[in-house]
């Protein structure tokens, strides 16, 4: 018995292992994980029906972190914008940017409970709490960290190709304004991108660098950071050159997650938390714990080597090489032909 026991075990880890199902190490991480505290506490405190910016704030008090909360507001509603500063050790080194994108993470009052388009505040909020948290304890990097996101609890929803997508009561080209700070270096935009037929894969993936138009190769310096992380080969994100252009273009976006490239020159990846089949921004249960505590983990780790030059988002003879032979690609951040604005479909 012992013998065939061990014989149907073998084989059970032969086909996870060949469907790259990852059982166990989900386990291992929910259990063990350096991560799963601090994303469960970013879920705590935004799964609340009443959840907004002062509560984030509240858990950072005690960490000496600072965090700054702005309300926007318009006739459809309102959000709380939170910006995290998680100070360096060294002025001159490099800042990192994480902008948790997301139009809300509930849709009160026609769902109940938090969304799938909440990935990308909890992945940013518990990346937050897990630099706070090395901060409090003497682990400082050498650079500065900027997280920014926002805290909206009844978003509005839009229709969208295959699934619907999570709206927000304010409009995008302010969003992203106060999501990009001047100081960042880099960006890691950080947003749920489930809702598609594209990348059919369960986990989290990121994308080629998005730099002034360009869309250049991933960066082998951050796949080295998701493998050390996952354990596993890289997972990349498909991106068209239609997917960084500006909302409101009347253009089909993969979803939001490239729209801080359109407000700056700096270099962005996209860190997407995805799906086998389709999932809706506004379905609830479906914040995969596991893979947000892997993508956080990228996160930090991403931090660490960024902050000390150890990774690059890309290769700056190259990216001068291609602006030589081919020029500018500057107007794909734009919102395109004036001309071409008035045509109506």
């Amino acid at each position: 018995m012992k013998i065939i026991a061990r014989f149907l075990l073998t084989l059970l880890a032969a086909s996870a292992a060949k469907k790259r199902f990852r059982a166990n190490n989900y386990i291992q991480i929910a259990l063990y994980g350096c991560m799963f505290n601090t994303v469960q506490r970013a879920y705590n405190v935004l799964e609340y029906a009443d959840a907004d910016g002062d509560s984030v704030v509240e858990d950072l008090e005690r960490t000496g972190v600072d965090a700054e909360i702005t309300t926007l507001s318009s006739e459809a509603g309102s959000t709380d914008f939170v910006e995290i500063l998680v100070p360096g050790c060294d002025s001159e080194a490099p800042t990192l940017g994480v902008v948790g994108r997301l139009g809300g993470v509930g849709a009160r009052p026609d769902e109940i409970g938090m969304v799938s388009d909440a990935d990308g505040a909890i992945v940013a909020l518990g990346s937050a709490f897990k630099l706070a948290e090395m901060f409090e304890r003497g682990d400082r990097l050498p650079g500065d960290v900027r997280i920014a996101t926002h805290v909206c609890p009844d978003a509005p929803t839009i229709p969208h190709d295959p699934v619907p997508f999570m709206s927000n009561p304010i409009d995008m080209a302010t969003m992203v304004q106060h999501e990009v700070h001047e100081e960042m270096d880099a960006i890691l935009s950080v947003d749920t991108t489930k809702g598609n037929r594209v990348h059919c894969e369960r986990g989290f993936a990121i994308s080629p660098t998005v730099k002034a138009g360009w869309i250049l190769k991933p960066s082998e310096t951050l796949l080295d950071v998701q493998e050390r992380v996952t354990g596993e080969p890289p997972s990349t994100l498909t991106v068209t050159p239609q997917d960084i252009t500006p909302y409101g273009n009347e253009i089909h976006h993969i979803n939001s997650i490239f729209q801080p490239t359109t407000v700056t020159d700096v270099p962005v990846v996209g860190v997407a938390t995805t799906s086998v089949t389709p999932v809706s921004g506004s379905g609830t249960g479906a914040n995969y714990v596991p893979d947000l505590v892997e993508a956080a983990s990228f996160v930090v780790e991403t931090a660490k080597d960024f902050t000390r030059g150890r990774a690059s988002f890309y290769d700056e003879a190259e990216f001068d090489r291609l602006q030589t032979l081919y020029g500018s690609m500057e107007h794909l951040q734009t919102s395109g032909s004036p001309a071409a604005n008035h045509h109506t479909r």
